[in-house]
Formats: C-alpha cells, structure tokens, sequence
C-alpha cells in the first residue's frame, strides 16, 4: 500500500507488535511485558518473522527483532525489509547484546536498540511508545506532503524543502526547471483520464528517477506541471528527451504527448523560491505553441519584458484614469462605386503612455487578456465609440456606423448584452450603429457559448462580424452554422494569396 493511503490498524484497541527471537524465555519474557498494552505476535526465526510481516505489513506498528536467528538472520531480515517498499517503513528495534552490530543495523533502517538483559519494563514500554509515535507522525506527515498519484511532494512541501536544501547547500549553483504537457486537457478529453494519468505517473518516474542520480528536488504543482529544483550544469535536452520517452505508451510510436520544459539557470537565491520557478514557468510558455522548440531559457531578455509587462499592469488603472487610452477610426469604404464612399469605421485603441511613449496594442492586449484586465479596457473603448458616434450625428448629421472588438472573454459574460445596450442608450445612438467584432479564433476555441451569446447580441440588433479570417481554422461548413453579418479576412492572408502569382478565386468568392 502507497505511504500516503497507509493507515494505523489496531486490534480490540491494541497495536500489533511482532516480536522476533529463538529463545523461548526471551519471547515469553517479552509477551508478558507488552500484551497488556499491545497484540502480540511471536516469530521464532527469521523466516517466520518474515512471513509475519508480509501477511500483517498493513498491520504491524513495530517489530522488536533479535539478530542472531536460524533460517534467517535480523539482519537479512533487515535488508529484505529495507528493499520493499511495503516493509521499508515498518520501525524495528534490534534487540541484541551484540553492540558491535549497531552500526550496520541502523544503516539498514534499525530506530532503536534494546539490550540484553532487557531493562525494566516501563524503559522498554516508554522506549517502544516514543518510536511508534514517531512513526505514526512521520506517516501522517508523507500522507500530507505526497501528491497522491504521483507519490511526488506536492506544491508547499516542495518549496518548503527547497529552501532546506538551499540552506544546506549555500555555495551550490541552483536550476529551477518546470515541466508541462502541452493541451494536457485535451489528452484527458480524447484519451480518457486514466491514460492521462498513467502519463502523469511516468513522467514522475522519470523526473525521480532524474533528481535521484543529478540531485535536487522534484514535485508535482498541478495537473500537468512538475517542479525540478537541482544542481546547475545538466544537459536539459537529454533530461527531456528521457522525461519524454514512450508517454504515449511503450509500444507506442505516436507521437500524442508532447512535453515543454522552463529553466531557470543558476538561480538567484536572493529572490523567493516560489518567484525563481514562475520565471522557469515564464520560459516554459515562450515554446507552448511551438513544434520546433521545446525548451524555453529564463535569459535577461524574457527578465525585461516580465519587468515591462509588470509596469504595464501596475499602470493600467491610471491610464483607465487620466484617459491615456486614445481611440482612433480607421475608416471602411465601399469600393463597389467609381468612387469609393465612406460607409463605416473600425475603432482601434491606442496607448499613449506619459513616460513610455506610444505603446503597441499587440503588446497590452494579450497582456490584459491574460490579467483579467481586458474587459474594463473593452468597456473604455465601446464608452468611448459610442460618444464619438453620437458626436458625428450631433454634428455633421451623419451616421457612421463603429466596429469595436468584443473579446474572449467578454463574450463569457452574462450581462454582456444588458451592457451594451445601456451604452447605446446613453448616448443616443442604435445597436445597429455600433458593431461587434469577435475574433475567428474565439469561435473555434468556444464555439457553443460563444455562438449562443452572438445569437443574443443579434437578437438586440447588433451586427456581428468575425475578425481576423483565414488565421484559423474555420471550415466554409463552419462558417453557415456561425451567426456572423460580415466576414473580415486577415491581412497576411490577402497578401499571401495574391504573392508569387497565386489562385486568387476563393478570395473572389468571399
């Protein structure tokens, strides 16, 4: 049974003691002292004893175990005991006159050592009360500290005995490495979770097996991702070729699991230890989409982009503030006519930062996407479309109707329909006249909720329209299902199709 699913077994009340000896007198001496307090089991060799603890390893609280035996010896008794991993933590005290052997025994796992003659009895009851505690503690505390299916340590332990091993090794040049399976969620989803799992359990096979012969630490953080703390100077692509190696499935050649790895190296051990493994993580995301790299370095460079997104995100709410967010209208024309005319805009933001400069929104929009900030700069923005919409009726007597980007996330939203129409509202201008553009990619990510939350905006009056077209993979069958007004097609994707002499007739269809 795993260390971490062991439980405390007693009979009518009593823990079960085995106690192991040749001599009669000394097993009657031992029975009397202890079956007051305890079930006693008798064994009069080794072979005996062994078969014992293999029938009752569940059971046994403590064996009291004396070397010299026939069949089998307490110290062979020992070393099988040591080499299983059901036995390994049973505590044994060695109960011998022979103090030459204490040594060996306690290299062999041996706790503690009762002589003979034996001592008073309340020495020898207080003595084996302490170790059983001792134990019973000891398993309590792996059961918490061991991720459950992999037996790896888990998160806070992890970080807990890093900082041990730091202290222990002051002077020693550190890596922090994480490991992570690429769309694991999709692996539960296709291959079930038991296949997932059993890709779980080797990968924490093979990390063990790593940090048991590199040194170091490994754990299990969540779901996919493993935390490798060792000593600077390993050859990583090798590690994660050998981490790598048959997740599929021994006798498969599929290629289904992929893994990406993060280092960190020669950490600084100045900066928390949780701090140095999300830069690791950071290095690991830059090869996440990636079929030719799968190994990420946390370098000075990726520093300094973590560094400027940091100051972006700390600067968000003062720019929300003091109106550093400038909209501006790319204009839309109908070419049909001789003379293209002016039939509606694109509302795109920019940041315009006091000390930063023009900042590109390809840079802070993936950023907020990520941070949860997105759908207050969404907001910002459609506030902002609908004033100057109503501005242009107002003035020049005008409607131009405004596309403004609708994110992800935004579409999750329940309200999000209540929300704009209240904004519409405000300033005095149709659901007709402000446009909603959702990314193609969103769509294909989260189709059913996405298309049900379109279907609704429709039904408002809003006009829908995918942006960024032929980036994804939307099929033409697709595409009759999607509630979508307008198609726009990506840039890179019009220029590709008329480069080199190109068929241009699917975009001619379009």
């Amino acid at each position: 049974m795993p260390e971490n699913q062991k439980q405390f077994h007693i009979t009518n009340g009593k823990r079960k003691i085995l106690v192991a000896d040749d001599e009669m007198i000394n097993r009657e001496i031992l029975g009397a002292i202890l079956s007051n307090d305890y079930d006693v089991l008798l064994a009069s060799d080794g072979l005996e004893a062994k078969q014992i603890i293999t029938e009752n390893r569940e059971e046994i609280s403590l064996v009291l175990l004396d070397l010299m035996m026939p069949r089998m010896s307490g110290i062979d008794l020992l070393k099988e005991m040591k080499n299983s991993p059901d036995e390994k933590d049973i505590p044994v005290i060695v109960v011998t006159s022979d103090h030459a052997s204490e040594v060996e025994c306690l290299h062999l796992g041996a706790v503690d050592f009762i002589s003979k003659p034996y001592p008073q009895p309340d020495v020898i009851l207080a003595r084996m009360r302490r170790i059983i505690e001792l134990s019973e503690d000891r398993q309590t505390i792996q059961s918490t500290e061991r991720d459950s299916l992999t037996g790896l340590f888990n998160r806070e332990f992890f970080f807990n005995y890093a900082e041990q091993y730091d202290r222990h090794h002051k002077d020693s040049e550190m890596d922090a490495l994480v490991v992570d399976v690429n769309h694991f969620h999709m692996i539960n989803e296709r291959y079930g979770k038991a296949y997932a799992d059993d890709v779980l359990r080797r990968i924490a096979d093979r990390a063990r097996t790593f940090v048991r012969e590199a040194g170091g630490l490994v754990c299990r953080k969540e779901a996919d991702t493993f935390l490798i703390y060792c000593p600077h100077g390993q050859d990583y692509q090798s590690v994660l070729e050998e981490v790598s190696r048959g997740l599929a499935g021994e006798e498969s050649a599929d290629n289904r699991v992929r893994v990406r790895m993060g280092v960190y190296s020669k950490v600084d051990k100045s900066i928390d230890m949780e701090l140095r493994f999300d830069r690791a993580k950071s290095a690991a995301d830059t090869v996440r989409n990636s079929f030719t790299k799968t190994i990420g370095i946390y370098d000075n460079m990726l520093h300094e982009r973590e560094l400027y997104a940091e100051q972006l995100i700390e600067d968000f709410q003062e720019a929300i503030r003091d109106r550093q967010f400038h909209v501006y209208y790319q204009p839309k024309f109908d070419v049909k006519e001789e003379i293209p005319v002016l039939c509606s805009a694109e509302a795109l933001v920019r940041w315009i930062h006091p000390r930063l400069g023009m900042i590109n929104p390809g840079v802070f929009i993936p950023l907020f996407e990520d941070n949860g900030l997105i759908e207050k700069l969404d907001m910002y923005v459609w506030r902002e479309t609908a004033r100057q919409i109503s501005d242009w009726k107002n003035r020049f007597e005008k409607t131009i109707p405004v596309s403004v980007n609708v994110s992800r996330i935004d579409m999750y939203d329940p309200n999000l329909p209540k929300t704009l129409l209240g904004i519409i509202e405000e300033h005095g201008i149709s659901s007709e006249e402000l446009r909603l553009e959702i990314t193609e990619s969103a769509y294909t990510q989260d189709s059913v909720q996405i298309v049900e939350m379109a279907n609704s905006l429709r039904e408002k009056g809003f006009r829908i329209e995918m942006d960024d077209f032929g980036t994804g993979y939307s099929s033409l069958n697709m595409i009759t299902t999607l509630p979508v007004d307008a198609l726009k097609l990506d840039m890179q994707f019009v220029r590709n199709a008329f480069k080199d002499g190109r068929d241009t007739r699917m975009i001619e269809v379009i």
